[in-house]
């Protein structure tokens, strides 16, 4: 079965947020990046759109957590716990999210995206000119680095294509070398 017929029998056909049964479609939720039914929320694309643009908030749509985030699948638990965070100076979340309980696990993956978290503590990754870097962007090498374990040295000028964020220390980033994943830091790369 695909993916898509999975998660429409999953939410019997309906927005797993919202319950439109409009434009429902497959939603990845980050920081996951595999094709396992559990990493997906079916969602509408007005919930989509919310989600993934700031700008775009309706908060007197997400009234609907307050039956949604009892689902039992972990991804819609995910969506629900960050969208009470965006809207907790409502008032209203703030009560839902005091309810809510997440295993770990679930709170972990929730948490991962920086979602909830003050932004004078949000881990903010920096490269070496200053200019902040993104889960996905592509780098350039500035030094000349040996690769610990490897055995070779990685050339001033390698580009590193789709990194990944080390959530937890502002100064390490995750790419692929000479075909080789690797953590480098933040001081040694740039844009």
């Amino acid at each position: 079965m695909s993916l898509e017929r999975d998660l429409q029998k999953r939410s019997n056909g309906v927005c797993e947020l919202c319950a439109s049964e409009e434009n429902v479609s497959p939603f990845l939720v980050e920081p996951k990046s595999s094709k396992d039914i559990e990493d997906h929320a079916n969602l509408c694309q007005h919930c989509q759109d919310q989600i993934l643009d700031k700008s775009k908030m309706d908060a007197n749509h997400w009234r609907c957590l307050n039956d949604s985030m009892w689902n039992e699948n972990p991804a819609v638990q995910v969506l629900a716990w960050r969208m009470l965070q965006r809207l907790k100076s409502e008032g209203w979340p703030q009560d839902l999210l005091d309810m809510l309980y997440l295993d770990e696990e679930t709170l972990k993956w929730a948490e991962a995206t920086g979602e909830g978290v003050d932004d004078e503590d949000k881990v903010i990754h920096r490269d070496a000119n200053g200019a902040i870097l993104e889960n996905g962007d592509s780098v350039v090498l500035v030094k000349d680095l040996v690769v610990k374990g490897a055995n070779f040295t990685a050339k001033r000028g390698t580009a590193v294509r789709n990194i990944s964020l080390v959530h937890d220390n502002p100064e390490h980033i995750e790419g692929r070398v000479n075909g080789q994943h690797i953590v480098i830091l933040t001081k040694f790369v740039k844009k």
